[in-house]
C-alpha cells in the first residue's frame, strides 16, 4: 500500500501557518506602529544611549562595574559542525534518535532509519524540554520529542515523504516523550536498556482529559462521546516539574498534524485561529488515522494544545491533559509555589503576536501530602503590558471575556486574551522563575511582524512596552517583578533583561542593549532555565546563516547570564543547523544535560557521527574536567 503524497510546505513548519493561512493587512498599521515608536523614542540614537538603564533596570549594575560572577572563559561563535565549550568542560552523547530502550529493540538503521516498531521502542526525535528526576537510587530522564524531520526520518525514501502506513507509524512514534533510566559508570551517561521506568508516550498513548472543559460538547468525538478521553500527544516543546514530583509537557504547534480530505471543507473561525486548516505539514497522519481528518472529525484539533502532566515513576499511570491551564502553542510550563501555597504556572504561547499567561490552582500545596490534582482548577490569567514599565494579570472569566463558561474559555484561550485586551508579545518562549528572589524571566524570541502584520486573531501589534523594537529578528528576555514578592498578585514592574542585536551591524536599537556585545552577540534567546546559583542560561533557535544582519553570529548556542550585573557570556556553540534546547541537571548537579535538535535540518549537518552520517538529534552530558558543580 502506497499513501497519496501531499504537498509539503516549501517553507520552515514555524512559518507555515503564516504562508497557507496569511494574516489579514490594516490600512494603515505600519504607519500606526511607526507613531508607536516615535511617541516611546526606541529608534534611532536616543535608543542606543538609554537603552541600559531601561533593559538593566533601575539601580542594576553594569558588567563593567561589578567582578565577575561567571567562572568561565567565554567561547567564540563559529559555524563548527561540532559542540564547542569553554577551557576545563568535556560533553558527551546520552542519549539519540533511535537508540533503543529496550533490548528488544534494534540499533539505528542508517539506511532505513528504522521502522514503525523499531521507533516505538526507541528515543524519539528531535529532543527539546526535558528533567531529571530521581526515584530512589534510579535517575529518571523525561524528554520531549517535538517532531520529526521529514527529510531525514523518511531519508530511505526519494520526495522525503511517508510512502507506507508504516512510515506514518514510524513519524507518529517519533513523536511525544521519552521516559527513561539513565545512569552514570566512570563519569559516562547511558540508557539504562530495559529499566521497569522506561517508556514511549507517542501520538497514540491514551490520555485523560481533565479540568473544567473535560466533557464539554466541544471535545466529545464519535471515538470519545464522553469528552474525556484522548489519544496521543505531539508537537511536545518546553517542559515543566511540579513539586509532588511530575512532568509536565507542553503541546506546542499541534495545528500543522491536521488536513481535510474535502477540499471545499470551511474550517471554524475558531480552528483557523490556532492555525488549523485543510492542509497538513506534510506528515500524512491522516491518510491512516482518521481522526487528523478535520471534514470527519471536526473537534479533535480542540483535543490537544494542553499541558500533559505525567508520572515518571510509574510508566503504568495514564498521562493527563491539564484544560485549566489553557489551549494555546505552550513552549513550557514554570511551576512556582506562592507564599501560602498555592500553586502557579507561568507560560508563554509561542506564536508572533500571542500572549503571556498565568494560572493560579484553587486548592494549596501540602509537603507530603495528596497534591496530584492540584492543576486540575484554579484560576487562568492573561498579562497585560503598560508602557510606563508596569503591568497586570487579567483573569479570564465568562464576564471579562464574553463567553459562556469557564470550559469555554479553557478550549478558546486565545480567542479569551483577545477579548480582555492582552498584550500581544515577540513569540513566548521558555518562562523561568529566579530561586533568590521573586522575579520571572521571559524569552521573546523574534518576531518579525511586529509593526507590520496583526497577529491571527487580527490583534493590532504595534511596537512598545516590552516589544520595543518593529520587524524584530533579534529578541529579547523580559523580566517581570511582581508587586509585593508575590506569585499571586495582580500587578507587577516589568524591564528588559537584554535586548539581543548585532551591533557590528547596526548602531541603533538592532545593535541590542548595553550587555551585548561583539564578543558575546546572539539572535533569538529561546530555552531558559535558572540554575541553583540563580544564574540564568539561555539558549537560542535563530538565525544561523552568519550573515548579513546575523553575521558574526555563528551557530545557535547556549549563554549564561547574571540578574545581577545583566553580564552574559557565551558558553557553547552547537553543530551546524541545530537549535540548543532543553536543560537540566543530574541529583548531584555535576552533570548539565543539554539537548542539540534538528542539527542538519538542511542537509549542512552530520553530527554526531561525523563524515557522511545521518545527523541526529541528541541530549548530551557536560562535566567540568576537575569534577565541580556545574551549575
Amino acid at each position: 500500500m502506497t499513501l497519496s503524497k501531499q504537498t509539503p510546505p516549501s517553507c520552515d513548519l514555524e512559518h507555515f501557518d503564516e504562508v497557507s493561512y496569511p494574516r489579514p493587512e490594516i490600512t494603515e498599521f505600519e504607519k500606526l506602529a511607526d507613531r508607536a515608536l516615535s511617541r516611546r523614542s526606541f529608534l534611532g540614537t536616543s535608543l542606543a544611549f538609554g537603552a541600559s538603564a531601561f533593559v538593566m533596570g533601575a539601580g542594576a549594575l553594569r558588567p563593567a562595574e561589578a567582578a565577575s560572577r561567571i567562572g568561565f572563559d567565554q567561547v567564540a561563535a563559529n559555524d563548527l559542525d561540532s559542540i564547542t565549550l569553554p577551557k576545563g568542560f568535556s560533553s558527551q552523547i546520552v542519549a539519540s534518535w533511535g537508540d533503543p530502550l529496550w533490548s528488544k529493540g534494534s540499533a539505528f538503521d542508517a539506511a532505513t532509519r528504522g521502522t514503525g516498531e523499531s521507533q516505538e521502542l526507541a528515543f524519539g526525535d528531535n529532543n527539546d524540554g526535558m528533567s531529571v528526576f530521581s526515584d530512589g537510587n534510579r535517575t529518571i530522564m523525561v524528554v520531549n520529542n517535538e517532531y520529526v524531520n521529514r527529510d531525514i526520518i523518511h531519508g530511505n525514501r526519494k520526495d522525503g515523504l511517508p510512502e507506507t502506513p508504516d512510515d506514518v507509524r514510524k513519524s507518529k512514534a517519533g513523536h511525544g516523550v521519552s521516559v527513561m533510566e539513565i545512569a552514570e559508570e566512570n563519569g559516562k551517561w547511558s540508557i539504562v536498556k530495559d529499566s521497569p521506568v522506561n517508556r514511549r508516550i507517542t501520538a497514540d498513548t491514551p490520555m485523560a482529559i481533565t479540568g473544567p472543559a473535560a466533557g464539554h460538547d466541544l471535545l466529545k468525538t464519535a471515538a470519545d462521546p464522553s469528552g474525556t478521553k484522548s489519544i496521543g500527544t505531539w508537537n511536545n516543546c518546553g517542559n515543566g516539574r511540579t513539586p509532588w514530583g511530575t512532568y509536565l509537557t507542553c503541546e506546542e504547534n499541534f495545528n500543522g498534524y491536521f488536513s481535510s480530505s474535502d477540499e471545499g471543507f470551511k474550517v471554524p473561525a475558531e480552528l483557523q485561529r490556532y492555525g488549523v486548516g485543510l492542509r497538513d505539514w506534510g506528515y500524512a497522519w491522516s491518510m491512516t488515522d482518521e481522526r487528523f481528518d478535520i471534514s470527519k472529525n471536526i473537534n479533535e484539533p480542540n483535543r490537544v494544545g494542553y499541558i500533559v502532566e505525567i508520572d515518571p515513576a510509574d510508566p503504568t499511570a495514564t498521562p493527563k491533559k491539564r484544560t485549566a491551564l489553557g489551549r494555546f502553542k505552550h513552549e513550557n510550563a514554570e511551576v512556582v509555589l506562592a507564599a501560602d501555597g498555592h500553586v502557579v504556572v507561568y507560560m508563554g504561547d509561542d506564536e508572533r503576536g500571542e500572549f503571556m499567561y498565568k494560572f493560579v490552582s484553587d486548592g494549596v500545596y501540602t509537603a507530603g501530602g495528596d497534591n496530584v490534582n492540584l492543576l486540575e482548577d484554579g484560576k487562568l490569567f492573561v498579562a497585560r503590558y503598560s508602557d510606563n514599565a508596569r503591568g497586570e494579570w487579567v483573569e479570564l472569566t465568562p464576564a471579562a471575556t464574553g463567553m459562556a463558561s469557564k470550559a469555554e474559555i479553557c478550549i478558546h484561550t486565545r480567542i479569551a486574551a483577545s477579548a480582555v485586551g492582552a498584550t500581544t508579545m515577540d513569540r513566548p518562549e521558555w518562562v523561568a522563575a529566579n530561586p533568590n528572589k521573586a522575579e520571572v524571566y521571559c524569552a521573546l524570541t523574534n518576531n518579525k511582524n511586529r509593526g507590520k502584520k496583526p497577529n491571527a486573531g487580527g490583534d493590532l501589534t504595534p511596537a512598545g512596552g516590552p516589544n520595543p523594537r518593529s520587524a524584530n529578528n533579534y529578541g529579547q528576555i523580559v523580566r517581570l517583578h511582581p508587586d509585593g514578592d508575590d506569585h499571586l498578585s495582580a500587578s507587577f514592574d516589568w524591564d528588559l533583561f537584554v535586548m539581543a542585536g548585532n551591533p557590528t551591524v547596526h548602531k541603533d536599537a538592532y545593535a541590542g542593549s548595553k550587555n551585548v556585545n561583539a564578543e558575546n552577540m546572539f539572535n533569538s534567546p529561546d530555552g531558559i532555565a535558572f540554575d541553583s546559583k540563580g544564574m540564568l542560561w539561555i539558549q537560542t533557535d535563530g538565525n544561523y546563516s552568519n550573515a548579513k544582519d546575523f553575521a558574526g553570529q555563528g551557530n545557535n548556542q547556549m549563554l549564561l547570564g547574571d540578574p545581577v550585573t545583566g553580564e552574559i557570556k557565551r558558553f557553547m556553540v552547537g553543530p551546524k543547523e541545530c537549535e540548543v534546547t532543553g536543560i537540566t541537571w543530574s541529583p548531584d548537579r555535576k552533570t548539565m544535560f543539554v539537548g542539540i535538535q534538528h542539527p542538519g535540518e538542511k542537509g549542512g549537518s552530520h553530527w554526531p557521527a561525523g563524515g557522511d552520517s545521518v545527523p541526529r538529534s541528541s541530549v548530551i552530558a557536560i562535566r567540568r574536567d576537575d569534577g565541580d558543580l556545574i551549575g
